[in-house]
């Protein structure tokens, strides 16, 4: 039934791919795959495989680490979604970026047959049972980093014990949480460490690495600061109003769609004078009071600028990196759908963050923290004291491997 579930989807992806964007993307990223891997340099791979950008950001501490300690190492990073490869294609982190094949018994053969992986390393969700029982088969390692699990999974459902028999095969999980050991103790499963998250790490290396961005910091001067990261259009219902009644307050918009309608929409919304990053010089950012950030990767590096940063996703799609925001010891508001989150849970208990739900909650969150100093400063130190408390996972599954 696995299978017969993997082919039907694959039907259904190139039938999509006649009409949407993404799924061409991907139909069109899995021919390429193979033509790379035949032309790759040939010997024994540490292979990384990511479903998306967030999970490839939480293998990158071990990547960067082996790169560091064993230049000689190849490396093998595989997405799944495009909104992953499109955005890492050319990681220089590793040696050949490609998609995963879609894990059928056939591809998944030959896919190990060609990259001869020696170790292989699955970023939190990632189970595809097929390339796991090919890696069993010959041996290979196969280890779960920062891995977490809730009882709602598939695995732990009477119907989802067949697909449960594949975590056997991985050589030694890296979870997140003594709630995900606990589970994987019902399945039989005693191979497991309690790191933490390798997200922390990144965060902290990212914090330590980021570039200075004169146009931003021209932009903020002395102002109060909201950095809005990750933002889809609910969340710009929420921000842009409060934005548009306090002159007092300068806003750093990073929409999650950079697309020319979404930046035009918000434009529409504003009141109050804006410029978009790729456009900016240093007087027209000195003259705005809203700036619009068009492009991808400065996020990360934009967040130290923030008097309070609002994490996008949480009307929608789930949200965004938050600890990529808290390690600058900022408090960090988010929206509603944060339950599966647990850096989010934990930071929502440890004061840190806020949880908004409507324009109201939002004001009154933003209210608090811009009109008491004290509330400001408590909630940024817990935010910052969570992110280095929990940092280390990287450094503890490096060490437990040997590498």
């Amino acid at each position: 039934m696995y299978t017969l579930a993997i082919y039907l989807y694959l039907l259904c992806v190139k039938v999509a791919a006649l009409f949407h964007k993404k799924a061409r993307l991907m139909v069109n990223g899995h021919r390429n795959t193979w033509r790379l891997l035949r032309s790759m340099p040939k010997g024994e791979y540490y292979w990384f495989h990511a479903a998306s950008l967030g999970e490839f950001e939480q293998g990158r501490p071990l990547m960067e680490r082996l790169r560091r300690q064993h230049p000689e190492a190849r490396i093998l990073l595989t997405f799944f979604s495009p909104s992953g490869y499109e955005v890492r294609k050319n990681y220089d982190g590793a040696d050949v970026v490609c998609y995963l094949p879609f894990d059928t018994p056939f591809n998944a053969r030959r896919f190990v047959r060609m990259v001869q992986p020696k170790m292989v390393f699955l970023i939190k969700y990632e189970f595809w049972r097929n390339y796991i029982a090919c890696l069993h088969h010959r041996g290979v390692p196969v280890y779960s980093v920062s891995s977490i699990f809730r009882p709602d999974q598939v695995f732990f459902r009477w119907y989802g014990r067949k697909y449960a028999r594949c975590l056997r095969r991985v050589t030694h999980f890296f979870v997140q949480n003594e709630a995900s050991r606990t589970l994987l103790a019902r399945l039989g499963i005693t191979d497991v460490t309690i790191v933490g998250d390798t997200r922390f790490d990144r965060v902290i290396d990212i914090r330590e690495a980021a570039r200075p961005l004169p146009l931003v910091e021209r932009f903020a001067g002395t102002y109060r600061v909201l950095v809005a990261g990750s933002s889809w259009a609910p969340c710009e219902d929420l921000i842009i109003p409060y934005f548009n009644t306090h002159p007092n307050l300068k806003l750093v918009l990073a929409p999650h769609v950079v697309s020319a309608d979404h930046l035009a929409e918000i434009e529409r919304k504003l009141e109050r004078p804006g410029v978009r990053y790729s456009e900016a010089t240093p007087k027209s950012v000195a003259e705005a009071d809203c700036l619009i950030i068009d492009c991808y990767g400065l996020l990360s590096s934009i967040y130290r600028y923030a008097t309070v940063a609002y994490v996008g996703g949480g009307f929608g799609v789930g949200i965004h990196n938050v600890p990529e925001a808290a390690v600058y010891g900022c408090p960090v508001l988010i929206g509603p759908n944060n339950r599966k989150f647990r850096e989010a849970q934990d930071l929502l208990a440890a004061g840190g963050c806020i949880e908004v739900t409507d324009a109201a909650t939002f004001a009154a969150a933003m209210d608090r923290f811009l009109g008491d100093r004290q509330a400001l400063a408590e909630a940024g130190e817990a935010a910052g004291r969570y992110i280095h408390s929990n940092a280390g996972a990287a450094d503890a599954i490096y060490a437990e491997i040997g590498l």
